[in-house]
């Protein structure tokens, strides 16, 4: 009889004393400011590696897994819009490298 009394007790403070949790607002500006980082390393580190004579698969493999180890540890890597940063990367080698023929399909 006791232990179920107790029982009540303890998980009656735990029910009432509980604090909500609420989801994280993130917003869409920090979204934008990683999607901007993340194209702006891709894309430095793509013309370093293939200004340097590296051929072009070399260079993309390169520059995609020094970014993924660089922003892996993000936790809001995940909610950034992939579209949105292929279109950087994209505009950015386009700009920095002079390089029109990008593959962006090899970037998925």
């Amino acid at each position: 009889m006791i232990k179920i009394i107790w029982t009540l007790v303890l998980s009656s403070f735990l029910f009432l004393f509980t604090q909500p949790a609420f989801p994280k607002e993130v917003s869409q500006k920090s979204l934008d400011n990683l999607a901007t980082k993340v194209s702006k390393k891709f894309s430095r580190t793509y013309c370093n590696t293939s200004n340097f004579g590296i051929s072009e698969q070399g260079s993309m493999e390169f520059a995609i897994g020094e970014t993924v180890k660089e922003f892996s540890k993000n936790k809001l890597i995940q909610l950034v819009n992939l579209e949105d940063i292929n279109a950087k990367i994209v505009s950015n080698i386009e700009r920095e490298c002079q390089i029109f023929d990008f593959p962006v399909e090899e970037l998925s």
